[in-house]
């Protein structure tokens, strides 16, 4: 990976070192979020040395995801289960955007984590575990007396912070609930000087659009690889 020219270009591993290694595990060559937290790790160099630190960490048949610039390969013991490109997008200029006042949110806590794991798994936003939420601020809107729509922060390093698990319940799309959650979260961080990023799958080609009114501009593209270690023999 050599020298960065920014730690916008491995948010894991520039989150992982500094302000969430208490979430961390690992070292000098390689670190991951805890199991429960999240799946992403880093590695240091993509070398050997550096991936034998990584399967250290990773439990056999368990799973990890790598953000790079390059499709990666990975040594034995990984194998790939899924490789995408994906965005980073971030909303630099202060947001100009409006939500409207109704509806109100509500700030998300741990006895709200069993529904947001259900509607995380319904609607695929990304991984969502059952300490994700100690990794930042989550708001939500509720109707209907269910959880309808979430959006959370996830790594923060530096002066950025990441808008994460932006969803929709189904039967709730349509009401601009995850436009309101992420100018609102997007408020929120700006007002503590932070500046919001976000990753997103190429192929979201309506989320980039979203995020895009917003104020969102593209600033590189990566590949996110799902990786599964092997047992070994």
């Amino acid at each position: 990976m050599g020298e960065l020219a920014s730690p916008l270009d491995n948010p894991p591993w520039a989150a992982l070192t500094t302000v969430q290694r208490d979430l961390a595990q690992g070292g000098a060559l390689a670190v991951r979020y805890l199991p429960d937290v999240a799946p992403f790790a880093a590695v240091a160099e993509q070398t050997e040395a550096c991936f034998a630190a990584l399967a250290a960490l990773i439990p056999p048949e368990s799973r990890v995801a790598l953000q790079t610039f390059n499709r990666l390969v990975p040594p034995p013991p990984f194998t790939v289960e899924r490789q995408a490109p994906l965005f980073q997008m971030v909303l630099e200029p202060a947001i100009s955007a409006e939500p409207p006042p109704e509806p109100a949110h509500v700030v998300l806590g741990a006895d709200d984590v069993p529904e947001m794991i259900d509607l995380a798994a319904r609607t695929q936003p990304g991984p969502f575990g059952r300490r994700t939420i100690e990794l930042g601020h989550y708001i939500g809107v509720r109707a209907d007396g269910v959880l309808a729509a979430m959006a959370g922060e996830r790594m923060r390093f530096g002066h950025f912070v990441e808008i994460s698990a932006v969803c929709t319940d189904p039967a709730f799309r349509g009401r601009g609930l995850a436009t309101l959650l992420t100018v609102r979260l997007a408020r929120h961080i700006q007002d503590q000087g932070m500046v919001p990023i976000l990753h997103v799958f190429e192929s979201n080609t309506a989320a980039i659009a979203l995020y895009e009114r917003i104020g969102f501009a593209k600033r590189r593209a990566f590949f996110i690889t799902v990786m599964r270690a092997e047992p070994s023999g």
